[in-house]
């Protein structure tokens, strides 16, 4: 939880949050980063989901924060987005991987239509820097049919950062800022997997051994991606120009201190 409140800190930081902005979450998931954004920064915070198991969980979770006058959690597709009332801040993180390079279009243009003139938006996205063809870990898991697409991530596809950083320029979105968290990922991982393993009986108790199993597999073959630098995961911050003015620092300070 630690390691979870700190990515959050980083994000919001990034995005140089103030009280009574509009934030969204495109992708929200559980609803963490929208409660954290809520009740530190004292943004309106909104995040949608296609998930209602997630829309109800995050919702009691924002009620039992006391947080109904700030923070909401919508069953809302990205492509669906009210655009009446633009947001000053949009996020959105591991929800481009579900995409697809071939949305990519949609998916900067909802962002980017959400925003106000010299709004920013963060992309957080694992991204890969192999190819179809000289890969052994695209080929045995990201491939459709193989071991990640039949029993982890249907549908899920990984892109290289310079094909997400062309789709959002081809938007409109200027690049401010790009960090890679390659190494911080696979540090995640093993902790991940070494508190699977120690929890070994009821994660089975939960679920099944096969999915005990494909589970661990999964992030022990992650592990090795990100350490090889095969795979990486990365923090784009993007613009919304307005007359080329744009609300950031001119160093990187601030994101430190």
């Amino acid at each position: 939880m630690t390691a979870q409140k700190a990515k959050f800190e980083h994000i919001c930081r990034k995005l140089r949050l103030k009280p009574g902005e509009r934030l969204l979450d495109i992708g929200c998931g559980w609803g963490g980063l929208v409660i954290y954004a809520a009740g530190k920064y004292g943004v309106e915070a909104t995040g949608i989901t296609l998930s209602q198991p997630q829309v109800d969980y995050a919702r009691q979770w924002i009620e039992e924060s006391d947080l109904e006058h700030r923070a909401t959690v919508e069953p809302l597709d990205y492509r669906d987005i009210n655009q009446e009332q633009p947001f000053d801040k949009v996020v959105s993180v591991g929800m481009v991987e579900h995409v697809g390079q071939a949305k990519f279009d949609e998916y900067f243009q909802a962002a980017m239509k959400a925003l106000r003139p010299g709004g920013l938006f963060l992309n957080h996205a694992i991204a890969t820097h192999w190819t179809k063809q000289d890969s052994w870990f695209e080929r045995t898991f990201l491939q459709r049919g193989r071991f990640m697409q039949q029993y982890v991530f249907p549908d899920g596809e990984l892109v290289r950062i310079s094909d997400m950083l062309t789709a959002a320029e081809r938007n409109g979105f200027e690049v401010r800022d790009v960090e890679s968290l390659r190494e911080h990922y696979a540090l995640t991982l093993r902790n991940w997997i070494a508190n699977l393993e120690e929890n070994y009986q009821k994660a089975v108790d939960i679920t099944n051994e096969r999915t005990y199993r494909t589970w661990r597999l999964y992030m022990a073959a992650s592990v090795q991606g990100f350490e090889s630098a095969g795979i990486n995961v990365y923090q784009s911050l993007l613009s919304k120009g307005k007359n080329g003015k744009i609300e950031v620092p001119l160093t990187r300070a601030d994101l430190y201190t």
